[in-house]
């Protein structure tokens, strides 16, 4: 049940990703992000308040429990700024890279109070496909550009970093109560650099002219909240490194359908690129099953 919440999980962020950039259009990314993490926490609180037996939610420790939504931040930053230094693809694939990283290690030393999964011998064949996969979504940009590639790895970083201390905290507050915090947390600091950002670049923070009212580019906020939930849930529950990649196929493939829908689609790289990874998947998800049904059958004398 898990792997499928994941999976729903992706295909939600992607949606999300599509209409947030569709706010960030009208207003510039950073005025976007704020917007999204006002709507997040007005929709999270709604939610919570219609919640009975609410959980106490700031008096828990350790308190780097509560700093999910401020990573999550720089997550958005970080790709914001890969982008002027290479492709879409190149970042979303390096963000991957950097997020399998990030969980395999998670994963296998038990950082933050995680349980410990090390890495099963069967499952590097899966890992190898879901590595190639990655590197098959890569454009030559990267080679010329190792600052972006840089960056863009950090994002995948500042993500798992950013979901492991929301889970955390939503182990002692519960899921719907552990978003609201995450974007309670995170919305000062989008305001904060909204407004910085325009006063360096003497621009304005409101919505550009032109072009219709369309109410719903405002709703990416209600999806993060339900996408960060999901997390909460999943995080505990199955490895790192394997909700990564789960998340992944559900949002590459959702965004695929999204671009043929829109006719912007085109055979690429980033299609054959999440095959590989799906495959990866799939293998390792087999192995898992076959021994552990091995281990199940007694062994005859």
């Amino acid at each position: 049940m898990y792997q499928l919440l994941a999976l729903i999980n992706g295909i939600i962020l992607s949606v999300m990703i599509s209409v947030n950039g569709n706010l960030s259009v009208q207003y510039s990314a950073f005025t976007a992000a704020a917007i999204i993490h006002a709507v997040g926490s007005l929709f999270a609180l709604l939610l919570c308040a219609s919640q009975k037996n609410r959980k106490p939610v700031w008096t828990h420790r350790p308190k780097w429990i509560y700093l999910g939504g401020a990573i999550g931040v720089f997550t958005t930053v970080f790709q914001n700024l890969a982008f002027t230094y290479i492709s879409i693809t190149s970042v979303i694939a390096l963000g991957l890279l950097g997020q399998t990283v990030t969980s395999l290690v998670i994963d296998s030393s038990g950082l933050f109070g995680m349980e410990k999964r090390p890495l099963p011998r069967y499952a590097f064949i899966g890992l190898g496909l879901s590595v190639f996969g990655i590197f098959v979504m890569l454009d030559t940009s990267v080679t010329a550009a190792a600052l972006g590639a840089a960056i863009s790895f950090a994002s995948g970083i500042s993500m798992v970093l950013s979901r492991t201390a929301n889970a955390r905290l939503a182990e002692k507050t519960g899921a719907l109560q552990g978003s609201l915090v995450n974007h309670l947390v995170g919305l000062p600091i989008t305001v904060i650099l909204a407004f910085a950002v325009a006063a360096a670049s003497g621009t304005s923070a409101a919505a550009s002219a032109g072009g219709s009212f369309r109410p719903w580019i405002y709703f990416g906020g209600a999806l993060g909240v339900v996408v960060v939930m999901l997390l909460n849930i999943t995080v505990p529950k199955i490895p790192g490194f394997q909700l990564t990649l789960l998340v992944f196929v559900g949002q590459v493939f959702t965004g695929i359908l999204l671009d043929t829908v829109a006719g912007s689609y085109q055979t690429g790289a980033t299609l054959w690129g999440g095959m590989i990874i799906a495959a990866g998947i799939a293998v390792n998800m087999i192995l898992e099953r076959v021994f552990a049904a091995s281990k199940k059958t007694p062994h005859s004398s």
